[in-house]
């Protein structure tokens, strides 16, 4: 196609219709601006969507809401009224943990009933508990409301907070302190495993980490009835009704830059858009490795090749025949925890060796919503912490799937007897689907690892060196996690002014 070469300053491009990318393309929206939104799949939500195979509503990624004022502050910035868009129902219990030994834990946001299940394992961990808890909310307060949603590209934002971060111990692991207020080895990991959510290992990850657990107390945790497709596509309807374009099924190949500044995108069919505004929502190894390749920037071009990147995912897909009625001691969300802790996140992280051995996030969401799957089936999926493709010994997936999904279906045995005579219909994603479906560097699931020396201004910042591109999403500031990547969107916000000519008087009318 001829390269269009119109623009005008109140249009802006935003790569990928990841949560990231669409919460992006809400908020500049909201200022004025005309936006086109571009990915490469089928459907809007990124890691966030979903694939439909014979009646089965599979959600690809994340399968909670936390934190439901990220998203309400969003939709606030739109005019919108979240709760009329989005049906979230609020899960008790949160979840479930099962370990090797027969032992159980239900976590849920009441502090009386967790002190029973701390019991339950260990009386004497009780008090060490509460002064956890307490450990959660200061550092709550300290990274969530204080960090969060503030830009972090200038160091000096980042020098004034390390006074604090001294204080609390941020140089530790979440794992280390977990080890400090309870000697049970199950619950130093039910308090301790978080980081994982976000693609971190939590003998590694800042203790700032520790905040979920005063987080998951204090917002609860809830299901968007759709699943995050659901939310995904509510985020879809809001930049159309602001009068912007999604176009999915096209493929950016490379962020223009003239004269040192950003000019636009230019397809992999060699369409060019053109706009002196991007936003990518990319993975930022990604965006600076590829997508900016005829433009170095030396510092993170080498940053993305040597830094550490998060862990990687097997994920089992499937549908059973007449099961809703089964299984009924397994819940919406269940973990099964492996033989090993520590070990087995040495394995994962640091050797990049694929243990014989497992743990297992088990989803189960058609007890919620009987939508995902036909009148009395159910939909799962089972989830693996594998080595990302990036270490030495790097494993072979076209010879390791088969032989991994069989010790996973031993593991899920114990849990949902013969499940396997009952699959009607299956898909796998192994760490090889993460780096080809999603241009994810080595098949990470969550972009770089959340370490201290990886986040804030360590981290991809927001506002970039070329004038007039920014990143959201996992791979820059605040981090992995769906209110993370959704709030990078605010920070992006709080870098951009209104639209120069803003392209409609009711886009004005929100933006102020």
């Amino acid at each position: 196609m001829p390269p269009n070469t119109q623009h005008e300053p109140s249009q802006a491009i935003v790569i990928g219709a990841g949560l990231g990318g669409l919460a992006a393309a809400m908020r500049l929206g909201a200022k004025g601006y005309q936006v086109t939104v571009l990915d490469r799949l089928a459907r809007v939500g990124g890691r966030g969507s979903s694939i439909t195979q014979a009646g089965h509503r599979f959600a690809l990624g994340p399968t909670i809401v936390t934190v439901p004022h990220v998203y309400e502050k969003l939709w606030a910035a739109c005019g919108r009224d979240f709760h009329a868009d989005v049906k979230l129902i609020p899960m008790d219990p949160f979840y479930e943990m099962r370990w090797p030994d027969g032992s159980n834990f239900y976590a849920t946001g009441d502090t009386k009933i967790m002190e029973t299940e701390v019991a339950r394992l260990n009386p004497d961990d009780v008090p060490g508990y509460r002064k956890f808890l307490a450990d959660s909310r200061r550092r709550y307060e300290v990274a969530f409301l204080g960090l969060m949603t503030k830009p972090m590209h200038n160091l000096w934002d980042t020098i004034k907070v390390l006074p604090i971060f001294a204080w609390l111990r941020a140089d530790q692991s979440v794992v280390t302190l977990a080890k400090k207020r309870v000697k049970d080895e199950r619950l130093r990991m039910a308090l301790s495993f978080h980081p994982l959510f976000m693609g971190g290992d939590p003998t590694h990850s800042t203790s700032m980490y520790g905040l979920v657990s005063y987080l998951e107390k204090e917002f609860g945790v809830h299901y968007a009835m759709g699943g995050l497709q659901a939310l995904s596509d509510a985020m879809a309807s809001v930049i159309e009704d602001q009068g912007g374009t999604l176009r999915m099924g096209v493929d950016v190949d490379e962020i223009l830059v003239e004269d040192g500044a950003t000019a636009g995108v230019r397809l992999a069919d060699g369409e060019e858009l053109r706009s002196p505004l991007v936003v990518s929502n990319a993975d930022a190894g990604f965006t600076y490795s590829h997508l900016l390749r005829n433009h170095k920037q030396r510092h993170w071009t080498r940053a993305a090749k040597t830094r550490r990147w998060s862990m990687s995912l097997f994920v089992w897909y499937f549908g059973t025949k007449g099961t809703r009625d089964m299984w009924q001691d397994v819940i919406h969300h269940t973990i099964l925890s492996g033989p090993r802790y520590e070990a087995h996140l040495k394995d994962v992280f640091i050797t990049g060796k694929l243990a014989d051995d497992m743990s297992i996030y088990l989803h189960r969401p058609s007890l919620t919503d009987p939508s995902v799957a036909p009148d009395g089936d159910d939909t799962f999926y089972a989830l693996s912490p594998v080595p990302h493709l990036g270490h030495d010994n790097g494993v072979d997936w076209q010879e390791e799937e088969a032989i991994y999904k069989r010790r996973m279906a031993r593991v899920l045995n114990d849990t949902i007897p013969g499940f396997q005579e009952r699959i009607t219909t299956e898909r796998v994603f192994t760490p090889e689907t993460f780096r080809d479906r999603y241009r994810s560097p080595f098949g990470a699931g969550f972009s770089l690892e959340p370490r201290i020396l990886q986040s804030a201004w360590f981290r991809p910042h927001n506002e970039t060196r070329v004038p007039g591109l920014y990143l959201v999403g996992a791979g820059t500031h605040p981090g992995a996690g769906v209110p993370a990547v959704v709030s990078s969107a605010e920070v992006m916000d709080q870098l951009i002014g209104p639209a120069p000519n803003p392209h409609s008087q009711d886009m004005k009318m929100a933006a102020e």
